[in-house]
């Protein structure tokens, strides 16, 4: 019997072992830029009202579900850069700052401990490469704005693959300094897609399109780069280049754009479009499942969505918005710079072809009067105010369209800036549990590091 006994604990005590050992051989962190609740929640409802009643994103259908505190270490609210700080390297810092403690002291993201042991990196991003959240996994500089020298920590990282809209620094000479890298750069993936797809790697936009985003989903722009296009050439390029282990972190930033926009039908699509590269990850986990790890989480709410009416019916007027707020205003800018101003019914026509007011949705006496009075004061009056967010510029004819779109789609917004709220954490995979409870921002890369076996200070 006591051999028996013994025998039992000592397979349990193995067992036990076994599972304390297991380490993932293929990590995805994915990071929704300003991805709050309220955006999670609007795009679900959105799939099942619309889409598919039996629709769900791919990233709430994940086993472990919980949520993230997201503050700073000098503010309540956090910005990207203290955000992909706390995600990438376990350490609070200020807002503004990258990869460097709050004392200005250079901290080691998760992916260059991984990239140290061996396990082939990319870096993937819908705005630019050297923005704050990507830039957070390689740079360490004191302000969130040192594009040149950010690009030179690009260059040194020695991380297989990278993707995004742009380079910000000096035109030419950051290029030139990552080619120095031994990198290779790509405009477009028509330009990637004819290379042999290895080595060191940088796919940018193409170069007719210079924005330091690849374009909203729903404009649709011929021929820009799209985040799933772009997730599936990493997870090849890694497949080759690092077969055995890799790491891939994927940043939806076009949806903190959107957000700070107050922009609803952006938001949603943007959502939508993260969530499809999520989807590549999912695929490939359920080929690899004893040895992927997949995690999404945000490294912040921006704008506070919330949804305001419990009315199916309204999610189908999402569909009805054919254009971004950006682009709506890009249009508007145009027509005042050409010689013929369009009359307010040419311009109701307009709003009704991109918007769907005065179309599918409907717009009352009281509300068109205030919209052609807002276009008199922008078109006819020339009045040339315009109110800013983080990203963009909009005139007052332009922000009356969308705040009446945002009336009638019944979405809320607190702010056009970043909230202190909660951001979601979704994770399946080998270790997957450890993300179960409430997670401070810091325990996400501290945990990843647990399961890898990398000792973070």
């Amino acid at each position: 019997m006591k051999k028996l006994v013994i025998s039992v604990v000592l397979f349990a005590t193995c067992v036990l072992g076994a599972v304390a050992a297991k380490t993932p051989k293929y990590i995805f962190y994915f990071i929704g830029d300003g991805m709050g609740l309220g955006h999670i929640m609007a795009t679900q409802n959105y799939n099942r009202y619309v889409i598919n009643e039996n629709a769900q994103l791919t990233m709430t259908s994940f086993p472990v579900a919980s949520v993230a505190m997201t503050y700073s270490y000098s503010s309540p609210v956090t910005d990207s850069a203290a955000a992909g700080t706390a995600l990438s390297t376990g350490f609070k810092t200020r807002n503004g700052m990258l990869g460097m403690n709050p004392d200005s002291v250079a901290v080691t993201s998760i992916a260059k401990y991984l990239n140290d042991k061996g396990y082939g990196v990319g870096i993937v991003t819908s705005v630019a490469i050297d923005d704050a959240t990507p830039g957070a996994f390689y740079a360490h500089v004191p302000s969130r704005s040192h594009f040149d020298n950010i690009a030179a920590n690009l260059a040194s990282s020695n991380y297989n693959f990278f993707a995004g809209a742009s380079l910000r620094g000096k035109k030419g000479a950051v290029e030139t300094v990552i080619e120095s890298g031994g990198y290779k750069i790509y405009h477009g993936m028509d330009a990637y897609n004819a290379s042999e797809k290895s080595g060191k790697t940088l796919i940018l936009n193409p170069k007719e399109i210079d924005s330091s985003n690849i374009g909203y989903t729903i404009d649709s722009i011929k021929g820009a780069l799209n985040l799933p296009d772009l997730t599936k050439a990493a997870i090849e390029h890694l497949e080759k280049d690092s077969p055995k282990k890799f790491f891939l972190m994927v940043e939806g930033g076009n949806i903190d754009w959107a957000a700070h926009a107050n922009d609803p039908g952006a938001v949603i699509k943007e959502i939508i479009n993260f969530d499809q590269a999520i989807k590549l990850a999912y695929e490939f986990y359920l080929a690899h499942k004893d040895e992927t790890l997949i995690v999404v989480t945000a490294d912040h709410d921006t704008g506070g969505m919330a949804l305001q009416q419990n009315n199916k019916a309204l999610y189908e007027y999402i569909d009805c918005q054919r254009m971004s707020k950006q682009v709506f205003m890009d249009e508007c800018t145009q027509m005042l710079k050409s010689n013929k101003v369009p009359t307010w019914e040419e311009m109701k026509q307009f709003i009704k072809d991109n918007t769907g007011l005065f179309g599918k949705i409907p717009v009352n006496e009281n509300e068109s009067a205030k919209l052609e009075s807002a276009f008199t004061e922008v078109f006819v009056n020339h009045d040339t105010k315009e109110y800013k967010t983080l990203y963009d510029s909009f005139n007052g004819f332009v922000v009356k369209v969308f705040n009446l779109l945002n009336k009638k789609d019944k979405m809320g917004w607190i702010t056009g800036s970043h909230t202190g709220n909660f951001v979601p954490v979704y994770s399946v995979g080998v270790g997957s549990d450890m993300f179960k409870t409430l997670n401070n921002n810091i325990e996400i890369p501290r945990k990843i590091a647990t399961l890898t076996g990398v000792t973070m200070p």
